[in-house]
């Protein structure tokens, strides 16, 4: 026992004997100098140390210090790269006798960071690093990582007015992101620790600014960090986000294997504007190019409120053409990415083209995105694409397959295209391939073949039966004014194929049937301008009775050449009169036939 208190009595003598000669006659304001020195040999840089560095000892040891600033390389604006107002290190004397770290304090206020870009391309971070430095961190890496420490405990760490300015002199701009605080509360191993933080951040087209708290904790072997209850909302704003205001909220955990290298997330909500959703990922970071895989479940998605306003035709038509070339988009990013991604949504709804149910599997890698799977509904029938886009060349080139089973096809188009011209329930197959994602390329580009048919549906626009009547009666001499009726054509199916090169559709096959007529012909749809040149024929079954006509037309059975022309948008019709003329005649033409031939019969006695 007396051994013990020898020993303990021992200690304290010593550690006060080391105190009062630290005191004395070890002033840390002699170093200053040396370090200074010394900073100027490696890196070229001035350091300036303008308030006395000041100990602290028992129960703890550190180190107080303020009016730091480090210079930027000669010539640079501003001349300070770094500037510390105060920075606070405290660390428990005893417990590093036993292994152990005892942080009482650690505390940074106002430190101001220049990071500047110069048009010649040389920054702030030039020469920090000296021939010396990847030595000189050998031994300390052999170490630290034969170290083996018992325990840390953290009283707290703050770090409060820190300002980052990002100026880029070729752009002439000006970056600025400020953690106004981030906290530390009292940690241990094995233990939660409280976190929170609040940053802002000003650029050239927005300003963000951003809070957060959560927990943290890491375990003993220091192989396993974990952050449970960690909620951040955000606000960006700026002429570029939709309606210059987005705010964001997330809650989340993060589980992060230091010793495999590998970070999983489950985020149990996120909500941007109007969107919510949740979801895991998974990082596997220890490969050159980390492999990510995420999982989402999203909710009503209506882009129309996110994106900006599209113009009036009026302005659209003032507004002076814009000159400057389209380039390809960069999609190398893509070479940098290991992802698989699976995602649901419930329903989108963009350019007032609604759909629901999004059910879709995307990978890339290599620089090749693969969509193998997208499944949604779409105006009560089904929509099934698969695609793939390849960037590894400068122009990226894609391919697609894309099937459209039991669409109602006018709702379609008019929230689509805001064109009603068809109705009736479609079936769409079409395979296509392309380079370039330019858009005016990717429609030139595009090659590809696919078929349609419509059931049970109309073309509205054009009453093709009242036409022929009208035109009928006007060769007749019969010049009443016309019947006002829908606009409009029935049909039980309407069929036919297309192949699509340097922007025009070529449909050689179409083909129209009803109880009352056939039509029948080819022509082509421009994606470019949007017209139509198609050149059809069509001809009565039996009567126009049901439409208007008598029970027995004398134009069935007739064919009756009909073009339509125009565009998407005013699509025109057009029967050939001619033809119905040279038909109106040849009709004559037989009743006189037939009246010779009962003249003939009767002067030959009926033979």
């Amino acid at each position: 026992m007396k051994f013990i208190k020898w020993l303990l009595a021992l200690v304290v003598t010593l550690i006060l004997l080391v105190t009062v000669y630290l005191t004395v006659f070890f002033d840390p304001n002699d170093f200053k100098p040396e370090i200074v020195d010394a900073v100027k040999k490696q890196t070229g840089r001035e350091l300036v140390i303008a308030d006395d560095l000041s100990w602290t000892f028992f129960p703890v040891i550190g180190i107080n210090l303020g009016g730091v600033s480090l210079s930027n390389p000669e010539g640079f604006t501003p001349k300070a790269m770094l500037e510390v107002n105060k920075a606070v290190a405290e660390v428990a004397l005893m417990p590093l006798f036993s292994q152990q770290i005892e942080i009482a304090e650690l505390s940074l206020d106002g430190a101001t960071i220049n990071l500047v870009t110069r048009k010649n391309g040389t920054s702030s971070f030039d020469g920090l690093s000296g021939d010396n430095s990847k030595k000189a961190a050998t031994p300390a890496a052999e170490t630290s990582s034969n170290a083996k420490l018992n325990d840390i405990n953290i009283g707290g760490i703050s770090i409060t007015n820190t300002q980052i300015n990002m100026i880029d002199e070729a752009k002439k701009q000006t970056q600025v992101f400020t953690l106004k605080s981030f906290t530390l509360g009292e940690f241990a191993l094995e233990q939660f620790a409280p976190i929170a933080f609040e940053f802002s951040a000003t650029m050239p087209d927005m300003t963000v600014s951003s809070e957060g708290k959560g927990e943290l904790k890491l375990s003993r072997d220091f192989t396993q960090l974990v952050v449970n209850g960690l909620k951040i909302d955000t606000v960006v704003e700026g002429e570029s986000i939709p309606n210059k205001k987005l705010e964001t909220s997330i809650n989340l955990a993060t589980q992060i294997a230091l010793d495999k290298q590998q970070l999983s997330v489950d985020i149990a909500q996120l909500t941007a504007a109007s969107i919510t959703a949740a979801g895991k990922v998974g990082v596997n970071y220890a490969t050159k190019i980390p492999q990510i895989n995420a999982d989402f479940q999203v909710g009503d998605i209506d882009l129309d409120t996110l994106l900006p306003k599209t113009e009036t035709a009026a302005a659209t038509e003032q507004a002076p053409a814009d000159s400057t070339p389209a380039v390809e988009p960069d999609l190398s990013a893509l070479k940098q990415l290991d992802v698989k991604l699976k995602l649901t949504v419930k329903s989108i709804k963009v350019a007032n083209l609604s759909t629901q149910n999004w059910l879709m599997d995307v990978g890339i890698k290599n620089g090749v995105l693969d969509l193998t799977k997208l499944n949604a509904d779409l105006y009560q029938g089904k929509l099934l694409v698969s695609a793939q886009v390849d960037a590894r060349q400068a122009v990226a080139s894609y391919q697609f397959d894309k099937k459209v089973t039991g669409v109602q096809i006018r709702p379609l188009l008019k929230d689509a295209a805001d064109v009603d011209l068809l109705a009736g329930t479609a079936n769409f197959d079409v395979k296509g391939k392309g380079r370039s994602l330019i858009p005016e390329q990717l429609k030139k580009n595009l090659l590809a073949n696919g078929h349609f048919d419509i059931n049970d549906g109309a073309l509205y626009g054009v009453n093709i039966p009242q036409m022929i009547r009208s035109a009928q009666a006007k060769l007749k001499g019969d010049l009443s004014p016309e019947t006002k009726e829908e606009r409009k054509t029935d049909f039980s199916s309407l069929t036919g194929s297309f192949s699509l090169d340097n922007g025009v559709a070529t449909n050689p096959d179409l083909a129209m049937s009803s109880p009352l007529l056939r039509l029948a012909g080819k022509g082509t749809a421009n994606l470019l301008t949007e017209a139509l040149d198609y050149r059809l024929t069509t001809s009565l079954v039996s009567s126009l009775k049901g439409q208007g006509g008598s029970d027995k037309d004398a134009l069935a059975g007739i064919d009756i050449p009909l073009a339509i022309t125009g565009t998407f948008q005013k699509p025109e019709y057009a029967l050939d009169t001619k033809a119905l003329l040279n038909n109106q005649l040849k009709e004559e033409t037989d009743k006189a036939k037939e009246k010779l031939k009962d003249s003939l019969l009767k002067k030959l006695g009926g033979f």
